[in-house]
């Protein structure tokens, strides 16, 4: 308070001011003075907009409300008497929900803490939501630390809220109430709620593009794989985009995902949008995307130039060989949509350096996502370390990821050493199969990745680090948590950015493209012709349920290209699994299979169909996907066949 007084009557920093306040709280006060804020404020914000405006904000911001609404839930009934309230803010730091304690409510209407009150730094001075917006980051603000006199007896925790998609502030939530309500874990908390936010904007954001992609396949347009395409949603957002790197007329710099290419308002034609268009993208076709009625987005499509003949591209992305190492270059390859937005998630997440928490089942190819993650770091040199958390014991776990001091526990080395945090530092760390980390190590993790600095087993030094994490699982950690096996603020902390990596029974096509990327590698490797699959043995790999997943495909050609003496492959000569498979081994519900052995190749084409619908419950937009068809010619087969679509 005396620092504070002692700047207000000077107006500028002194020695004694600066020993006794924490950085951030200066800068802010700073500002404030050069804004011209009235320091000796009674009371109150300045503005306060009317409930018109409110409902217009909450319309606006109608994805981050119902993002923050399952948060706003689970933490609600615990502070109903804590004296703290929970406050969500937009961009501009307007408060537009407000739960909490009743009392704490009811006295922050009198200082317009509630919803419609503006609480933006340039507003009321230094106060957490406004000064996190300004920082873009965590902030606490504790009493006196507050510009505005008449805010003084508040303590307050804001913390911003990113768009996964482009990493632009939407806005804060933040936790407020009187002195006593303070606690050094607030900010934590508050932390952990963004997270959870932001994961949820994440899964709505995969959902809204799904169905614009779906809406896309359903156009049921001639189009070639080498059309330059760029989706936009129903904001006018770019969402995805295809092929603009090749073609001369679209920048690719100037196109970014998350890029709101043009203003779309409700009624808007596909005329209206070619207007709204930068020039540069004058004459290029688009087509309004719907669902039913409902307008998804639009599609901007560049036919390619077919004058001459193209090589084929290969549908994925290579990774180079490491700096230094003696490997070959990995191939991830896929054109189904879900295998095309893991990728980009992967290369936005290197773009952004945040946590990424990949999932997926065993044998989906994760781990490749996490060196996919680390081509794409600016320093070439940047050190990847890889650990798997279920392979070393809960005793010796704490010592490999944050090393140890000499003595620091039994076994230990007499002269100490880092551990794979430090020899990750300024690179990727990769933290395999980590819903098998032990309780007690989950918190030392959560401090480090907070703290951005880690502590020796046995040794109180601190040591700054610069890693990102990049953590695996083929469980299901939002289980683990309910069944108390995982932290929640831990899973909201490593999952800025979740990467779902699609099983390989989901990707339809794909399974024709790996299974000759494996024939043409691992025929060269043993020295052999490239085997030629005949069209009833690539129906069966397609059917086939694929439990092991790409792996599992891997070893079946490898063992085709090692045992198989002549050169074309026949549906006979596939392993009994796949050409014989047991009721016990189907993934698609409680409809035993059709043995494919007597089938012909349609034949073999409905059983695929009819398991693909078990499997998705008759969700028949999953199946069409799964496939790699559109909806249309599923409904035409299934009307084909006469299959039952379990509605």
């Amino acid at each position: 308070m005396n620092a504070w007084e002692t700047f207000v009557d000077s107006g500028r920093k002194s020695e004694e001011v600066e020993r006794n306040v924490r950085r951030e709280i200066l800068d802010s006060w700073t500002r404030c003075t050069d804004l011209g804020i009235n320091a000796l404020t009674p009371a109150g914000t300045p503005q306060k907009i009317g409930e018109e405006r409110v409902d217009e904000l909450k319309r606006k911001n109608a994805s981050l409300c119902r993002a923050a609404r399952a948060a706003f839930l689970r933490l609600g009934p615990h502070l109903s008497e804590s004296g703290a309230v929970l406050l969500l803010t937009d961009r501009n730091g307007t408060i537009i929900d407000a739960i909490g304690d009743d009392k704490t409510l009811d006295e922050g209407r009198e200082i317009q803490l509630e919803v419609g009150g503006v609480w933006d730094e340039n507003v009321i001075g230094t106060n957490g939501i406004g000064t996190a917006l300004r920082s873009g980051k965590p902030t606490y603000v504790h009493a006196s630390e507050h510009f505005c006199q008449g805010i003084k007896s508040w303590t307050c925790a804001g913390v911003p809220i990113f768009d996964p998609l482009d990493r632009q502030v939407l806005g804060v939530v933040d936790l407020s109430g009187p002195l006593d309500i303070f606690r050094p874990h607030n900010l934590a908390l508050v932390v952990a709620a963004a997270k959870e936010i932001e994961i949820a904007l994440a899964e709505q954001q995969r959902e809204e593009r799904t169905n614009l992609l779906e809406a896309f396949i359903d156009l049921q347009k001639p189009r070639s794989s080498d059309d330059t395409v760029v989706l936009l949603d129903s904001t006018g957002r770019i969402i995805f985009s295809r092929n603009t790197e090749v073609e001369p007329i679209l920048k690719t710099g100037d196109l970014p995902i998350g890029k709101q290419l043009l203003s779309w308002t409700p009624g808007m034609t596909d005329g209206d949008l070619a207007a709204a268009l930068p020039s540069s993208l004058s004459g290029i076709e688009i087509d309004i995307l719907k669902s039913g009625t409902q307008i998804q987005g639009a599609a901007l499509i560049l036919a390619e130039k077919r004058s001459s003949p193209t090589p084929m591209k290969s549908a994925g992305i290579t990774i180079p060989a490491r700096h230094g190492v003696e490997e070959e270059e990995i191939k991830i390859l896929g054109e189904c949509p879900k295998m095309l937005e893991a990728i980009e998630f992967a290369q936005r997440a290197a773009k952004a350096n945040v946590t990424v928490l990949v999932q997926g089942e065993t044998g989906v190819g994760k781990e490749l996502f996490a060196r996919l993650i680390h081509s794409h770091h600016s320093d070439r040199k940047a050190p990847f370390i890889a650990v798997n958390c279920a392979a070393i014991s809960g005793e010796l776990i704490g010592g490999e990821l944050f090393g140890h001091v000499a003595g620091a526990f039994t076994g230990a080395l007499r002269e100490g050493r880092p551990g794979k945090f430090e020899l990750a530092n300024g690179g990727v760390l990769c933290l395999d199969e980590i819903g098998d980390m032990p309780p007690e190590l989950q918190t030392y993790l959560l401090r480090t990745l907070e703290q951005r600095a880690l502590y020796r087993m046995g040794c109180d030094k601190r040591r700054p680090i610069d890693v990102q994490l990049v953590a695996v699982t083929n469980r299901n950690l939002r289980q683990d948590i309910e069944a108390g096996r995982f932290r929640r603020d831990l899973f909201y902390r490593i999952g800025t950015i979740v990467i779902d990596v699609p099983p390989l029974r989901e990707r339809g096509r794909d399974i024709i493209l790996l299974a000759e990327h494996f024939n043409q590698k691992l025929s060269k490797n043993f020295d052999r012709e490239p085997l030629q699959f005949d069209q009833e043995a690539m129906a069966a790999l397609q059917s086939y349920h694929w439990p092991g997943n790409v792996r599992e495909l891997r070893n079946v050609v490898e063992r085709l290209c090692l045992l198989h003496s002549g050169s074309s492959v026949s549906f006979v000569d596939l392993p009994e699994e796949i050409s014989n498979p047991e009721p016990r081994d189907s993934m698609f519900g409680n409809t035993p299979p059709t043995t494919p052995a007597n089938l012909d190749l349609h034949g073999i084409e409905s059983v695929a169909i009819q398991r693909a619908i078990e499997q998705e419950n008759g969700n028949l937009t999953k199946v069409a996907l799964s496939l790699g068809i559109s909806r249309p010619t599923l409904y035409r087969k299934i009307s084909l066949y006469g299959l039952d679509r379990k509605k």
